[in-house]
């Protein structure tokens, strides 16, 4: 047997409140996010490895991609601590158009970034730009410009 990978389906992310972050998400970028769905019982808890789980999840289409939001109501999970040099950190990374126009429309609604824009000046990315910021949760994401040429 044998099984090909067409794509990412979606990328998860555990929220502490799904609310705040739909709202935080909508209001940074313009995402609108789809039903919500409940989940409990032995088989979740056995699937995600979290005894007792109970939760909400729902998706924010992007393109061809999904993020999925899961809050957990059951059991209450740690807050989020990482940092990018931790294993098993993550972050998603949304393409923009024009990172410098991106950074000071989202400063502007508020996003907390962890430095300006910094863009590639050597290798086979040069003329690339990125940002990165942290969502309500303190989860990380980034922005990023490709040149016109690549």
């Amino acid at each position: 047997m044998s099984f090909t990978v067409s794509g990412v389906h979606h990328l998860g992310l555990t929220v502490r409140d799904m609310k705040r972050s739909f709202e935080w998400y909508s209001l940074m970028f313009g995402l609108t996010p789809g039903e919500v769905s409940h989940a409990s019982g032995e088989q979740l808890s056995t699937s995600v490895q979290v005894p007792g789980a109970e939760l909400s999840f729902s998706m924010i289409s992007i393109g061809s991609t999904r993020i999925e939001f899961l809050e957990y109501h059951q059991p209450h999970g740690a807050d989020f601590d990482r940092t990018n040099g931790d294993v098993g950190s993550t972050h998603i990374c949304l393409e923009v158009d024009d990172v410098d126009t991106a950074y000071a429309d989202l400063t502007a609604k508020g996003a907390v970034f962890n430095g300006p824009p910094v863009i590639i000046d050597s290798g086979p990315l040069t003329g690339s730009k990125w940002a990165y910021l942290r969502d309500p949760d303190g989860i990380q994401l980034e922005i990023w410009e490709t040149p016109q040429s690549q």
